[in-house]
């Protein structure tokens, strides 16, 4: 019998979480499937995905060059754009749109020959201090653009540093920075990320780039019900393979963590930091086991999980487990590890996932 542990990626509700984004936000769409589709695999979504967005977003040509060998022919933005000089003939080659965010990307678009004007993506700077160019330095990066007959549509974008905070006049001054730097340019906008569709409908321009909404999970405050009814589209689940009863006073695990304080049922699950689950989750992080929340005792090690089943008599070995889904929230086992969901997502390995195109 195989180890029981896997990831389940629910196709049906990925396409279902992008039209609620279509729905907010209106306008064309990127779905943002970069780090491979945040853990939940870049090519099975892209396919699930092509008939309903209007394109892909990925950080780097290698990404973008797995969907294209993957069949995917709709366009695909580089959001980090080209790392050097070198990569844009694999922009020209298949078909890539670039962001450029310095100058030297500026150059190397001018020193490059495409068959046919190319859409371009211009990143500035509203506050995030990361990527792209400063305000008052985009009307001089359009102008170049524009004097180059081999760009086609300019969109210009940025990248809200706190967009996740539902308070409305949190995005006001990156937004009056933006506004006026776009300014009398003939240009498409791109602004918001899953934060910004969900929270601030001020903030919609012409594209919209959601990610971690698509996957079912609301950015904003977690151990909250995610806005409009976001589904989860990737279950870590398990099964229960032992169960013991230690005496009080003897432990569970590396480190001796946790010490029974009275006749305490152990059940263990083979799912550990190896599998993407978070060894820093602390003692009392939920785990559904058969429908019922029991507590993660001990130490996360490598392979395998120990979580007490006092208070649940009529849990036995074989009982099914979901380790986050739809019981027990991605975010919420987040919290309890002290680290965000994007990190759990993306350490779901690839020989374990399962796909489902219905529920």
């Amino acid at each position: 019998m195989a180890r029981p542990t896997r990831f389940h990626i629910h196709l049906d509700h990925l396409v279902n979480n992008f039209k609620t984004a279509r729905r907010l936000h209106g306008g064309r769409l990127l779905a943002v499937i970069k780090a491979n589709a945040y853990g939940h695999g870049d090519e099975a979504c892209a396919h699930a995905l092509q008939d309903v967005a209007d394109g892909f977003a990925v950080a780097s040509t290698e990404e973008a060059l797995r969907l294209r060998q993957a069949g995917i022919t709709g366009p695909i933005v580089l959001l980090e754009g080209v790392f050097s000089a070198d990569e844009m003939h694999e922009v020209v080659a298949h078909h890539l749109t670039p962001v450029v965010h310095t100058f030297w990307q500026v150059e190397a678009l001018q020193r490059t020959s495409f068959p046919v004007p190319a859409p371009v993506w211009v990143k500035v700077d509203t506050g995030m201090h990361r990527l792209g160019f400063q305000p008052d330095e985009l009307h001089a990066v359009h102008a170049r653009l524009r004097a180059n007959a081999q760009v086609g549509e300019i969109t210009v974008m940025t990248h809200f540093a706190n967009a996740d905070d539902p308070v409305e006049s949190v995005l006001d001054e990156p937004l009056r920075r933006f506004r006026e730097a776009t300014q009398g340019l003939d240009v498409s906008t791109s602004l918001c990320n899953s934060g910004a569709i969900l929270g601030h409908p001020a903030a919609h321009g012409d594209w919209a780039r959601p990610g971690l909404m698509l996957y079912g999970i609301d950015p904003g405050v977690p151990g909250i019900a995610p806005r409009e009814a976001l589904q989860p589209v990737m279950r870590l689940v398990s099964e229960m393979t032992v169960i013991r009863t230690i005496a009080p006073g003897e432990a569970v695990g590396y480190g001796s963590l946790f010490r029974a304080a009275r006749p305490t049922r152990v059940g263990v699950i083979p799912c550990g930091y190896a599998d993407g689950y978070p060894r820093s989750a602390i003692q009392g992080t939920p785990v559904a086991v058969s429908g019922t929340l029991v507590p993660l005792i001990g130490r996360v090690s490598m392979d395998m999980i120990t979580v007490d089943l006092t208070d649940a008599p009529h849990i036995q070995p074989g009982a099914p487990v979901e380790l986050w889904g739809g019981q027990v929230a991605v975010s919420t086992v987040a919290q309890h590890a002290g680290t965000v969901a994007y990190e759990l997502l993306c350490h779901a390995r690839r020989a374990s996932i399962q796909y489902h195109t219905a529920a």
